[in-house]
């Protein structure tokens, strides 16, 4: 027995049970330890399921169940030893084969077609158990192949007299149908039957059949109109909770397509709604209501009153269902929101984190370009006081709806500029790459929002407090790019220059201080450009003070910098004499001091662009410093080498840059001869050996690894390197905190910070935040008249198409069309138009399938053979040579002996009749 790999007679005896299999599990510890015991245990398995004796192999099968289930062991390999168990008399070998088929058989294994002819012989047996094991496994393993061969025996088990047999098949009845829609013809008219005669006394084949029709109906519900009669039947006589429930699922669907339906349905509805106490039949009532029947007042006022009990109730999964609710009807009825914004703004502080996403969303269903500002405000309050998670949604939330079909619902741009440089200095703020987006691209599409997104940027910039916070780096490349490209709106550039130089931009990452450095040099030659060549206009195109509109002004803390700031500061000089050839060149000094150790950068971009920025730097400092040191009057200025190079700079950042659609990349045509994808299949064999950097852009140095023994020498270099590198940044952190100290946090403990943003959860704040908030969100949710802005709504650049991300349509499974065509064909009577323009193939393997049914009905009820009578003189028509029985057969076959010849008529498309009224 050793030699042919079974186990042994004493192995089998003595075989260890699917019991003793978890108890050694559970003693194992998770790890090492039970990965070495599983391991053992399927080579156990392995032998045993070997073995020519059935109750080894099954208990062998049991125990590979259990560890495909809950430990994921593949089991493909024992396939065909389940198929084998499936054939056993003994029904729990049985059993054991068909749910192992069942957990682990897929369309791809190849002994799937061995399953077929014992499905078939099970189905047929005596024994309702094995019906029930092997309608159960058809449902989850259901192939073409098998839904093909084993209609005919699923139509014979849809007449079954025993309840139990007759609600599985006609479950088994989705699956089948969506594997093979030709099992819709032959199958259909027996699902009706089953609808039109289940009753309460058969409830578990009602709600059976009630389930198919309601999955069928999701799909496509026009084709399951003409049974309205009958689903309205059942709503208004059955008492069966579950089979309301999916038959009001239906009536939404159906409602929406016929809205004569409705006038019958609402009463029955609103009953069930008064009448019944259960909350789950209550609920599907009240969103039946306010998805497809919210035209009629009267049902909309007692849903919107179920939907208060929901809110009031103190179980927070109906508050959770009444938040749901009256979601559904705020787009109708905005006037159930307002009755309730109490409990929706309370719900905001729940300590449940589902029902505070619900209340938002709930909130931000009703914002509009009158209330966007207030309810932006209340929000705001409610971010700084929760958690980070909910409070990244919030911000999530409203960065979402504002810019919502290009920002439709923004009036004032300077305001939402300003919020979303407030959403900035949130401490919890995680959304980084949204507002980034946004800053740049209202940039580009608002040109009169240009100045505050400066102003934004500047205040961003100059704060070197939030340097060290990650999460907003993105930002702080949004508002250093945002600075540069419209630096002539700029109070102040040198105070911009100086921010973008500070020491602490060393803690930002390479991709972010690149764009730092690219608007220095884009900054720098504004401020050359403006001294060197200032008959041009560039400077005129400067925000002076006296021309600074009414309703534009700048921050208290600007203007304080600008009076409080001492002498040597490029900031203390006002617009009359900013450009001084003095001014010019104290920037040269402190663009070339800051920028050069930079020089010897491992990143690419940081070294290129310092490079560039350099270049023109000390080409202008050697100029104008020539120039300075012999006294000579700058009057030609133009002349200068630097001017014409500034020129030609001006010029290539003058053109404005716009939005470019999302679908741009795709309208590039390939260039002939160009694949895309050559020589990338071996690309992984050809960097196999190749660590890369974790730096977020390419570098120039090699891959870092881990240090050995040999390299002590260096890493002890490196550690004092990087102490007299933090000396050099404390100090020259202490002359920027000399400079710019209005921006830092005070040193003293017990002073009170100046910031206008409190931390997130303060428990010193007012005891009535709360309470604040509600009376505020209270007054920002009420309708209000649009008020007179004293300023129009500046253009918005919007592209004609690609202006948003493409949306992929889901597509209708092919099929669900089949389904539904072959519904209506039935429901209709026009099987035989349907018939003529399948395929021969297919047409074939329909009659071929009809045989046997017409073959299994011969032996049912003279009842069934009378109303089914069409389908046994069909069986007459498949002979040649019986020619006289199709004579016979008469006007009912008519159209099936048109169907097999060519058809000269076109063929309109039926029209459902009106089985509705």
């Amino acid at each position: 027995m050793s030699g042919t790999g079974g186990p042994s007679l004493i192995d089998s005896l003595f075989q260890r049970t699917l019991d003793d299999l978890i108890k050694g599990i559970r003693l194992h510890i998770p790890g090492a330890s039970q990965s070495t015991f599983i391991s053992k245990s399927l080579d156990e398995i392995r032998r045993e399921i070997k073995s020519t004796d059935l109750q080894t192999k099954s208990i062998a099968l049991q125990k590979l169940t259990y560890l495909h289930s809950l430990h994921h062991i593949d089991m493909s390999w024992a396939a065909f030893h389940a198929v084998e168990l499936t054939s056993s008399s003994s029904f729990i070998h049985k059993k054991t084969g068909y749910l192992a088929a069942s957990l682990s058989f897929r369309s791809s294994i190849d002994v799937l077609l061995l399953l077929t002819n014992q499905l078939r012989k099970d189905l047929g047996s005596n024994n309702q158990h094995e019906v029930s094991l092997a309608l159960e496994c058809l449902s989850v393993i259901c192939t073409p192949d098998f839904a093909r061969d084993l209609t005919p025996d699923i139509f014979t088990l849809l007449t079954s007299s025993k309840s139990f047999i007759k609600k599985k098949a006609i479950a088994c009845l989705l699956m089948v149908f969506s594997q093979y829609p030709d099992a819709v013809r032959v199958c259909f008219k027996r699902l009706v039957e089953n609808l039109e005669s289940a009753g309460d006394n058969n409830a578990q084949v009602l709600a059976a059949t009630v389930g198919v029709f309601c999955e069928l109906a999701t799909k496509e519900p026009r084709s399951y109109l003409p049974l309205a009669p009958e689903f309205y039947r059942i709503l208004v006589e059955s008492r069966n909770n579950w089979v309301l429930i999916k038959v009001l699922k239906i009536f939404a669907q159906l409602g929406k397509l016929e809205p004569r339906l409705a006038k019958k349905v609402v009463e029955p509805i609103c009953d069930h709604m008064k009448r019944s106490e259960a909350k789950s039949l209550v609920f599907e009532c009240v969103r039946t209501v306010v998805s497809s029947f919210y035209e009629y007042e009267f049902a909309v006022k007692l849903a919107v009153e179920k939907i208060r009990e929901f809110l009031m109730d103190s179980d927070l999964n109906l508050r959770y269902l009444g938040l749901q609710g009256l979601l559904l009807v705020a787009p109708h009825h905005l006037w159930a929101v307002l009755e309730n914004k109490e409990v929706v703004i309370k719900s905001l502080s729940d300590v449940d984190r589902n029902i505070k996403l619900e209340a938002l969303r709930l909130v931000m269903s009703m914002v509009s370009d009158d209330n966007v500002v207030e309810i932006c405000r209340v929000l705001i309050g409610y971010a700084l006081k929760s958690d980070p998670e909910f409070c990244n949604e919030i911000l999530r939330s409203m960065l979402s709806t504002c810019s919502r079909n290009v920002y439709e619902i923004i009036i004032d741009f300077d305001w939402y500029v300003s919020l979303l440089g407030e959403m900035a200095r949130i401490p919890h703020c995680q959304n980084g790459e949204e507002i980034e987006f946004q800053l740049i691209d209202i940039g580009m599409r608002v040109k009169d929002v240009r100045p505050e997104l400066v102003r934004v940027g500047r205040d961003l910039l100059i704060d070197p407090a939030l340097l060290g916070n990650p999460f907003i780096h993105r930002i702080l490349s949004a508002a250093a790019w945002v600075s540069g490209e419209y630096i002539q709106f700029s109070r102040n550039p040198f105070e911009i220059m100086e921010a973008l130089l500070q020491p602490r931009t060393n803690l930002l990452p390479p991709s972010i201080r690149s764009v730092y450095i690219h608007s220095t040099f884009k900054v720098l030659s504004f401020c050359l450009h403006s001294f060197l060549l200032p008959e041009e206009g560039v400077n005129s195109s400067l925000i002076k003070v006296d021309d600074i509109e009414p309703g534009f002004t700048y921050s208290e803390s600007e203007q304080e910098f600008t009076e409080n700031d001492h002498a040597t500061s490029y900031s203390s000089m006002h617009k009359g004499d900013t450009f001084t050839q003095e001014s010019i060149v104290n920037v040269l000094t402190l663009v070339i001091t800051s920028l050069t150790p930079l020089t010897e950068s491992h990143d690419v971009e940081i070294q290129e662009r310092v490079r560039n920025v350099l270049g023109l730097a000390q080409l202008a400092q050697e100029e104008i410093c020539s120039h300075h040191d012999q006294k000579e009057k700058m009057v030609d200025k133009v002349d200068l080498k630097t001017s014409t190079i500034v020129r030609l700079i001006n010029e290539a950042f003058s053109e404005d840059l716009g939005p470019i659609p999302f679908n741009a990349q795709e309208r590039v045509p390939i260039p002939n001869g160009l694949v895309l994808e050559d020589n990338l299949s071996n690309l992984d064999s050809i960097c196999a050996d190749v660590q890369l950097p974790i730096n977020e852009s390419f570098s120039l140095i090699k891959p870092t690894f881990l240090p050995t023994d040999g390299d002590s020498t260096s890493n002890q270099q490196n550690e004092e390197d990087s102490e007299v590198s933090a000396a050099e940044s404390t100090s020259l952190l202490a002359e920027h905190r000399k400079r710019h100290g209005l921006f830092y946090l005070p040193s003293d403990t017990n002073k009170k910070a100046s910031s206008s943003f409190p931390p997130a959860n303060d428990p010193k704040q007012g005891d009535n935040d709360v309470e604040d908030l509600v009376k505020l969100t209270e007054e920002s949710l009420v309708l209000k008249r649009k008020p007179n802005l004293s300023r129009p709504r500046p253009v918005v650049v919007k592209l004609d198409e690609g202006d948003r991300l493409p949306i992929t349509v889901k597509k209708t499974d092919e099929n669900d069309d089949l389904i539904s065509g072959a519904v209506r064909d039935v429901l209709l009577g026009n099987e035989a138009t349907s018939h003529s323009n399948n395929p021969s193939g297919r047409r074939k393997g329909k009659s071929h399938s009809k045989d046997k049914v017409e073959n299994s009905e011969t032996s049912s009820s003279s009842k069934r053979r009378s109303k089914h009578r069409s389908h046994g003189k069909n069986v007459e028509e498949k002979d040649e040579n019986s020619e006289k029985s199709k004579q016979k057969s008469g006007g009912r076959h008519k159209s099936r002996r048109r169907a097999d010849g060519h058809i000269d008529v076109a063929v309109q498309k039926p029209v459902i009749p009106d089985f509705l009224l």
